[in-house]
């Protein structure tokens, strides 16, 4: 596994296993422990998935010593609202039976609130129970509007990407920041083509890798985390095996190509929830 070094010398690996949907109790956990037996290390949920129980329980149920891996959760939108940020922090971390999070995120910016919730989240990280704490779907607008009055600068801007919806300028932005971009839907999820795309396949066959190694590794390369979701083992580890090989300039440039701007998730000036 390689790992990136968040702006507070913590270490996040590249690649994480994200859990949305995974609301069965019994389909979370055992997808959780299926990963961390197949050497996933970084696991990602948020209070609004409804399995940080099944997630918490996973990890302490895998023998894996808790500095071993790395966890995320996430501030839901009503605590957001309700002003309850650190009641909400502290009932994430009673449902995963857990002492501390890796990373804590804000987990969508609500519309005249994605500034102010910041000065809860530095006191959740001041605490010592968070060791990062970051941002997710901020645009360049919303992160200019923190940075000007933050004191902690965010980890971590978690954002859907994939090679529809590349955001380089973000992507510019956020490295110019120290902020490290994470990936959530790198697949385009609900939008199955992607890992069909011919550029993709061509490239992928190059390799002797699948289309979704060839995406992760596009990540990698432009220093950015990914969270894929799969409950297949096999797929599981072929999310990991992807340090073996290295894109060229010119096959970075042609994904980068395949843009089309297409959203799976809502626009984060445009939340209704």
């Amino acid at each position: 596994m390689e790992y990136a070094t968040l702006n507070n010398g913590t270490k996040i690996p590249y690649v994480g296993l994200g859990v949305f949907r995974l609301n069965d109790e019994k389909a979370a956990y055992d997808t959780v422990r299926m990963a961390l037996d197949n050497g996933y290390r970084h696991i990602d949920t948020a209070s609004m998935y409804q399995n940080e129980e099944a997630v918490g329980r996973a990890i302490r149920d895998s023998g894996i010593p808790r500095e071993e891996i790395f966890l995320t959760t996430k501030l839901w939108n009503d605590d957001i609202r309700a002003n309850r940020a650190e009641r909400a922090f502290e009932s994430s971390l009673s449902r995963l039976g857990l002492d501390y999070v890796d990373l804590y995120l804000v987990h969508w910016p609500v519309r005249d609130l994605y500034v102010s919730v910041w000065k809860d989240m530095e006191k959740i990280y001041a605490s010592g129970k968070a060791k990062a704490i970051g941002v997710s779907n901020y645009l360049v607008h919303h992160l200019e509007e923190l940075l000007a009055e933050a004191s902690v600068v965010p980890a971590v801007d978690q954002i859907e990407l994939h090679p529809y919806l590349v955001q380089q300028e973000l992507i510019d932005f956020l490295h110019a920041k120290q902020i490290v971009p994470e990936a959530w839907s790198p697949f385009c999820a609900r939008k199955n083509n992607l890992l069909d795309d011919p550029v993709l396949k061509k490239i992928a066959s190059k390799y002797a890798k699948t289309t979704a190694q060839i995406v992760l590794r596009w990540n990698f390369q432009r220093g950015v985390v990914a969270i894929p979701k799969s409950s297949n083992g096999e797929r599981q580890k072929e999310n990991l095996n992807i340090f073996d090989f290295e894109l060229t300039a010119e096959e970075i440039a042609q994904i980068c190509s395949l843009d089309r701007d297409e959203r799976v998730g809502s626009h984060p000036d445009r939340i209704t929830f």
